[in-house]
């Protein structure tokens, strides 16, 4: 798999040291930058067309979408970038090419540890979403239990595309975390499912950013979410090194 990245931020630098560590990664070319490290894969983009996806961290996409999509190849976006979806949907369908955004905690990883659950709950009774987002953090709302060391922090009603009853807590410092809380019927009872995770923020948006890159041929042609092929996501997020906490409750 050939990729170029587009680094904007510190989160594409560590998505790129992620990929590096892939075996099936055959080049990664740097755009608008000359390889500083030692690795015989990595070099400067000269052709865009010549790679399989742009990857991308910028938070104004759009001109990085413009140019995968000219070149003729995917493109993986971090930002959410709903706006960009809309208009270039068709046109990626059009082409035979898969537009990935959202590949970050809150649109990726969030939705995917939700999805797993859920799939794996025959009654589902409830759901909750959660992730963190940096800033002041509340002092009152829904009670969201992430793991240590991040732990139990108010959040706030998120609507979203992709899943029901999500929730959003500010925090501040370099953690970041994700939860999924699924209730369901079994027998015996009723059980409650959390998993959950919990590192530093950077990495854990390098970590989505770098699944993204990784999957993005396992998505139709057209504009997708991580959500849409979550357990897909998941499981290459897994190997990427992903680690999930859980917690199960049985209520008689």
């Amino acid at each position: 798999m050939r990729l170029a990245l587009q680094q904007n931020g510190e989160v594409a630098t560590r998505a790129g040291r992620i990929l590096l560590a892939e075996r099936g990664l055959t080049a990664l070319g740097l755009v608008d930058k000359h390889p500083t490290e030692k690795d015989d894969r990595l070099e400067h983009v000269e052709v865009l067309a010549t790679y399989d996806a742009l990857v991308t961290d910028s938070e104004a996409p759009h001109a990085d979408i413009e140019a995968a999509l000219t070149a003729g190849i995917s493109c993986v976006v971090w930002e959410d970038a709903e706006g960009a979806t809309a208009e270039y949907a068709e046109a990626y369908e059009e082409a035979g090419l898969q537009l990935l955004t959202g590949c970050n905690l809150g649109s990726g990883i969030a939705p995917a540890l939700t999805a797993h659950e859920v799939a794996a709950t025959g009654t589902v009774l409830d759901v909750t979403t959660a992730w963190t987002e940096p800033g002041t953090p509340r002092r009152r709302g829904e009670a969201i239990p992430f793991p240590e060391p991040v732990g139990s922090r108010w959040a706030e009603p998120r609507e979203t595309m992709y899943t029901d009853r999500a929730y959003v807590a500010r925090i501040g410092g370099s953690w970041a975390a994700a939860m999924a809380r699924v209730t369901g019927a079994a027998e015996g009872g009723v059980v409650t499912r959390i998993v959950g995770v919990a590192d530093l923020a950077v990495h854990l948006e390098a970590l989505a950013l770098a699944t993204g890159a990784l999957v993005v041929t396992d998505y139709p042609p057209g504009a997708n979410r991580p959500a849409d092929l979550a357990d897909t996501y998941l499981s290459r997020a897994l190997d990427l090194g992903l680690d999930v906490a859980s917690h199960t409750h049985h209520n008689e």
